[in-house]
This record gives structure tokens, C-alpha cells and sequence, in this order.
């Protein structure tokens, strides 16, 4: 009967801690609030440069960017043509601002800029639709030459730029 006593508890034991193992909450934060048996595609235009200035290799660079970042962190299939999600726009800047401006009345930054502006059309749902200009920016020491530190530059900006997109887009935030 003693026996008995002493197994009830010890069994109890072993369930509670066989139970609360075995439950488990998961979160998965992709970045991405997209309802996935309503959207299955999203279409990615090119992004041509329509800046004063132009770094030639920054169109590449960036689309790569979104085109990577949204096969990521979404289940979208990236096609071309019709889709239920659709993302549109051009490069619209590339400048170069002093910033700090030392004794000698030189700048002693330099600010690179871009900004891109997205159209970003939801053929699914009314009134989710965007038309918005992005810009990011980066500096840099004016001791620098641009063409040393601009492949640097434009993939940072780019990365940037691409957050903020998804963020004001696919992430629906």
C-alpha cells in the first residue's frame, strides 16, 4: 500500500513533464503578414535608372536585392507576366551632398543618396495598392573617392531600401 502512495505522485510527475515537453509555441516572423491561399505570385519589373547621375551597376544590384530578399522571406512565386501582387518603379535618384563641413570651410562627409520610387499593385484586394518614393543614404569620409566606396555604398542602400520596401508592401505592417 506504501508502495502504492509513492508511485501515484511520481507518476504525476512524469506525465506533467512529459506533457509540458511535448507542447510547444512556435512563432515564425518571416517579415511577411501575406494570406497565402489568396496570393501565390508576385511579378518584379526591372527598376530602370532615371537619376541625373548614373551608377550602371546599381539597377543590378538593387533588383537582385528585392528579387532575393522576397524569395526569402515570402512563399510568393516570382513570375513574369500576370500575378496576384505586382511590383513596378524606377530609380528616380543618385546624389551627392556634402555633409560636415570642416575648418578649412571642406566638407568633411560626403552623403550618398538614392531613392526609388515603387508602384505596388494587389490585384487581389482593393485599396492596398502603393505609388511611393523610398530613399536611404549613406556617408562617407570626403577623403574617400566615390568609385572606391560606391559598390559598398549601393549594396547597403540597397538592402535598406529593400526593407523599407517590403516593410510598406508584402510585409503590411
Amino acid at each position: 500500500m506504501a508502495s502504492n502512495r509513492l508511485r501515484l505522485p511520481i507518476l504525476l510527475i512524469a506525465l506533467l513533464a512529459t506533457a509540458f515537453t511535448g507542447c510547444r509555441i512556435s512563432y515564425k516572423f518571416n517579415g511577411s503578414a501575406l494570406d497565402y491561399t489568396v496570393y501565390k505570385t508576385v511579378s518584379i519589373s526591372d527598376f530602370p535608372i532615371r537619376a541625373a547621375l548614373v551608377y550602371p551597376p546599381l539597377q543590378q544590384v538593387f533588383e537582385n536585392e528585392l528579387r532575393n530578399y522576397i524569395d526569402r522571406n515570402t512563399r510568393l512565386q516570382v513570375t513574369d507576366g500576370a500575378s496576384d501582387l505586382q511590383l513596378e518603379g524606377e530609380i528616380t535618384g543618385y546624389n551627392l551632398s556634402p555633409q560636415a563641413v570642416g575648418e578649412s570651410g571642406y566638407a568633411t562627409n560626403t552623403r550618398l543618396t538614392i531613392s526609388v520610387r515603387v508602384k505596388y499593385t494587389d490585384n487581389k484586394q482593393e485599396g492596398k495598392d502603393i505609388d511611393q518614393t523610398f530613399s536611404a543614404y549613406r556617408d562617407f569620409p570626403s577623403t574617400e573617392m566615390l568609385t572606391d566606396v560606391q559598390d559598398q555604398l549601393c549594396d547597403e542602400i540597397s538592402k535598406e531600401l529593400v526593407d523599407l520596401i517590403f516593410n510598406a508592401t508584402l510585409g503590411n505592417w
